[in-house]
């Protein structure tokens, strides 16, 4: 019965989990525990102590809800699941966060929680703002840029730019890529939470940065408007603006907020000013307003006051935090450089060992080389003393040699002047022949005509002969007795026996002539081929000498000395074939 009872209880605890911005965590809550019980855990967890910003957001229907710290967890409208899931989430944010954020958990789930934002344009970005907000969330998450670590595409798995500003230009994400590295180069020795911190200044001034906007209708004319609270008072914007609001109420302006159901009235501080009004359609949007309100002007009023003890040993212990980190990073810096100093004085001394050993190496390849040089020009030396002594000896056979060609030079230019000599005589002797066989042939030319005109004087003769005896043959026939009969003693034979003896006469002297103009004519060819034989002979042997001075190492040349008198054929051979053609005529 005990046990049955038992489960008939109801459990005194449920499970709840909670996100954060980097993590997830599950608790086992009482039932009896409020909202301030659960969020101090989760702050406790996570080490956070600037409370005061933060709540835990939960899901309600169409819209959502932030955990209320005085009532029940379970009294609430929260979900039915199991586990109970809440967003712990900024609520407020401070108007400057160099100047209001102290830990660095808290400056961290600012920075995720508004880059998150930014990507999801929920806060609208410029595309050159968002390129320099990328570049310190780099920054926070690499670490100092190292081209040989950081190659282009290290950047390809992170989502750094809102989708509106990639699709506003037609760019790679390469080139994307490029233009965050070009920024990311150039934040060098920052730590994470110093680049976390300057993304949180520069996103602070966007006019969207910590405003939540709520849709809103003006009194008496039904106007969509927008409503916008943020830690510097109320904005009313239009619809399609949420950049630049209509009118804005600060809060130092602002006397007093209230709603009755649906209807906000807004007081101004100058009661002169008109009261402003506004409906919102659900009555659990209205309380958001309200608690929304109420949170950001009371932290509008805390900022004007002096700081509670605790904001200041936070602020202190802060301080002294970031003193000791910024030591401890100095030491690390000076230890990095030490490290760094000593790694490269390492490699140098490798690179100068390494260079040693080369040099050591090289010199020893060099000893070697010049041992083995030096026996080489030692036996260099030895065949060079031995080619100095062959010289000499060359030297000495050369010098006898040249006194012998000088002996011979002396011997040839005798037997050239020689040679010249024979060569003049027989030229003279050619042109005595060549003159003398001239002279042969006019007398040929004076016999040959003298044979002609005896002829001609034979011819006469014989004429003249027929005549005279055709005239006197009558007169003898008639003074005289007949003529006794023929025989050797008659006028016939007579005058056939005295042309005989001319006839004889004249044979004999052209037989003679003929006999000495072929003595004449052998005897010239006798000497015409002896002339020739001498001209052959004389220039063999100039040839050979020619020859022999070429042979005699080059040292005396002859190739100036001129050719021998050359007598042209037809000159040595004109008084020859002269008589030849009068042997033809006779």
């Amino acid at each position: 019965m005990s046990i049955l009872g038992l489960k008939k209880k109801q459990p005194k605890t449920f499970k709840v989990k909670v996100s954060t911005m980097d993590a997830e965590m599950e608790f086992s809550c009482e039932v009896k525990w409020k909202g301030k019980d659960l969020f101090d855990l989760v702050c406790r967890t996570i080490g956070l102590r600037e409370t005061w910003f933060f709540g835990l957001r939960y899901t309600v229907k169409d819209t959502y809800a932030w955990l209320k710290p005085d009532k029940r967890v379970l009294d609430q409208e929260v979900p039915k699941d199991s586990p109970i899931t809440f967003h712990f989430l900024a609520k407020f944010f401070p108007e400057k966060v160099e100047d209001e954020l102290v830990q660095e958990i808290t400056q961290h789930l600012f920075f995720l929680q508004v880059k998150k934002q930014i990507l999801d344009e929920e806060i609208f970005c410029s595309p050159e703002a968002s390129v320099l907000l990328a570049s310190y969330a780099v920054q926070a998450k690499y670490g100092d840029y190292d081209p040989n670590f950081h190659k282009p595409g290290f950047l390809a798995q992170d989502e750094l730019l809102p989708k509106r500003v990639l699709m506003q230009y037609q760019m790679t994400p390469d080139m994307w890529e490029e233009k965050i590295t070009a920024w990311y180069a150039e934040h060098r020795n920052i730590t994470r939470d110093e680049a976390e911190m300057e993304y949180l200044k520069i996103a602070q001034d966007l006019e969207m940065y910590g405003v939540s906007y709520f849709s809103i209708t003006q009194n008496k004319r039904d106007t969509e408007l927008l409503l916008g609270v943020d830690a510097q008072g109320l904005h009313i914007y239009s619809p399609n603006n949420k950049l630049s609001p209509n009118k804005s109420f600060p809060w130092s302006g602002i006397r007093n907020i209230s709603y009755s159901e649906k209807e906000f009235t807004i007081k101004p501080l100058d009661k002169k000013k008109e009261v402003f009004k506004f409906y919102s359609s659900q009555l659990r949007v209205n309380k958001l307003i309200l608690q929304l309100c109420i949170g950001n002007h009371d932290l509008f009023m805390r900022r004007r006051k002096v700081d509670s003890i605790e904001v200041q040993q936070m602020k202190a212990q802060a301080k002294e935090e970031k003193a000791r980190k910024k030591v401890e990073r100095q030491i690390l810096a000076r230890e990095k450089q030490m490290r760094e100093e000593a790694e490269r004085a390492k490699e140098e001394m490798e690179r100068r060992l390494f260079q040693l050993q080369d040099e050591a190496r090289m010199a020893n390849e060099a000893l070697l080389r010049s041992e083995e040089t030096a026996d080489l020009l030692a036996e260099k030396a030895q065949i060079a003393e031995e080619e100095a002594k062959l010289l000499a000896h060359k030297a000495a056979e050369a010098e006898q040699e040249r006194q012998r060609l000088e002996v011979t030079a002396l011997k040839t230019k005798e037997e050239k002047r020689l040679m010249e000599q024979k060569m003049r005589e027989a030229e003279q002797l050619a042109v005595k022949l060549v003159e003398q066989s001239e002279r042969r042939l006019k007398e040929a030319d004076h016999l040959k005509q003298d044979l002609n005109e005896a002829k001609d004087a034979e011819r006469r003769a014989k004429q003249k002969l027929l005549e005279i005896t055709k005239s006197t043959y009558p007169l003898i026939a008639a003074y005289s007795s007949p003529p006794p009969p023929p025989g050797p003693e008659s006028p016939d034979m007579a005058v056939d026996v005295g042309s005989s003896i001319r006839m004889d006469f004249k044979d004999s002297d052209m037989k003679r002539l003929s006999m000495e103009i072929e003595r004449e004519r052998l005897e010239y060819m006798e000497k015409s081929k002896h002339l020739q034989d001498q001209l052959k002979e004389l220039k063999s042997e100039i040839e050979s000498l020619k020859l022999e001075e070429q042979q005699q190492a080059g040292l005396y040349s002859i190739r100036s000395y001129a050719e021998p008198p050359y007598i042209p054929h037809s000159n040595r051979n004109s008084a020859y074939m002269a008589q030849m053609a009068f042997y033809e005529e006779v």
